[in-house]
């Protein structure tokens, strides 16, 4: 079971994962162009990839680094964002390389990723409401 300062980042990242993955589903297109944008500037995109990957993992894993129980699903998206800012930082010819499915004929693949987040923020809700 987590407590104080665990409880508070499982609501940060249930807010965060409800409004990110609100807008894959609602606004797929735009998604595609940002992440296009990020691929047309090389290294650079790689580098802005990282960094959105790296706030939100680093304030879990600082904050949420529960390794039992049920809990464990956070810290384990946490520590995934932490490799894929990683990979974009230390070899972003790499991150890039995950930019290259992004097309807006796949558009349709943000709705997926979107449903998934917000299963996740349901789910991390209903931890909360629980007193999980």
């Amino acid at each position: 079971m987590s407590t104080g300062i665990a409880k508070t980042i499982e609501l940060y990242a249930a807010v965060h994962l409800t409004v990110i993955g609100l807008s894959h589903v609602l606004q797929p297109g735009a998604w595609v162009r940002f992440f296009l944008l990020l691929r047309a500037q090389g290294e650079i995109g790689a580098f802005v990839n990282g960094f959105m990957s790296l706030v939100f993992g680093a304030i879990i894993v600082a904050f949420h680094n529960i390794w039992e129980g049920s809990a464990i699903v956070l810290t384990l998206l946490g520590w995934a964002q932490i490799v894929k800012a990683a990979v974009n930082f230390l070899a972003p010819q790499a991150g890039l390389r995950s930019l290259n499915r992004v097309a807006l004929d796949r558009a349709w693949e943000f709705h997926v990723g979107g449903a998934v987040l917000l299963v996740v923020a349901g789910w991390l809700v209903f931890r909360l409401a629980q007193g999980i």
